[in-house]
């Protein structure tokens, strides 16, 4: 008589994505370009032009500079004045 073989699960690792979506056109198209001997970063939109470049520590890495896109863009659609009704 022969045991029972266990099922063995192979649970897959998570990897962090290639590209990003743009905040501007919705589009799945940004790459973000780490130069770390220049200590600095380029975020590009394929899709719509949208180009950012970014001063980077050696620790961070594409996800941190994408977060850093997406508050620079958010934050300056926020500062665009309001006209006032009279």
């Amino acid at each position: 008589m022969g045991r029972r073989r266990k099922k063995v699960v192979h649970i897959p690792k998570k990897r962090l994505p290639k590209f990003f979506s743009c905040p501007r056109c919705g589009k799945e198209t940004v790459h973000v370009e780490l130069l770390r001997e220049e200590g600095r970063a380029v975020a590009r939109c394929s899709s719509c032009g949208l180009q950012e470049e970014f001063q980077i520590r050696p620790a961070q890495g594409e996800v941190d500079v994408y977060c850093m896109l997406t508050d620079r863009v958010y934050s300056s659609s926020k500062r665009t004045p309001i006209a006032k009704k009279e």
